[in-house]
């Protein structure tokens, strides 16, 4: 392998420091919806919708920081095979909890 191959392969790969961000911000966002959970800061919806929030944002932590959804040769059929995968994935989702909410 030569000198240009081992550059080029490993500019597709994060720096430590973005490693350490993304490990410190998954860490913060786990830790925000326990604390609300076991302490009773909310309950009902208010706390549902941060948990979802706080998982939405783990999300795109751990697409941005870990998977490099961004970077890379083609970065546009990366996110273009991601958005397909979360249609089938919300249509799955939503589909059975319409059954299971409907089913009478």
């Amino acid at each position: 392998m030569s000198h240009h191959d081992n550059h080029v392969h490993s500019e597709n790969h994060g720096s430590l420091k973005s490693y350490v961000i993304g490990f410190v911000l998954s860490i913060v966002l786990t830790i925000i919806p326990l604390v609300l959970v076991m302490n009773n800061v909310m309950s009902g919806g208010p706390l549902v919708i941060t948990i979802m929030v706080m998982a939405v944002l783990q999300l795109f932590v751990q697409l941005f920081f870990f998977m490099h959804i961004r970077e890379g040769e083609k970065p546009r059929y990366n996110v273009q095979a991601l958005i397909l995968g979360a249609v089938i994935v919300f249509t799955i989702v939503a589909g059975s909890m319409w059954i299971m909410t409907f089913n009478i």
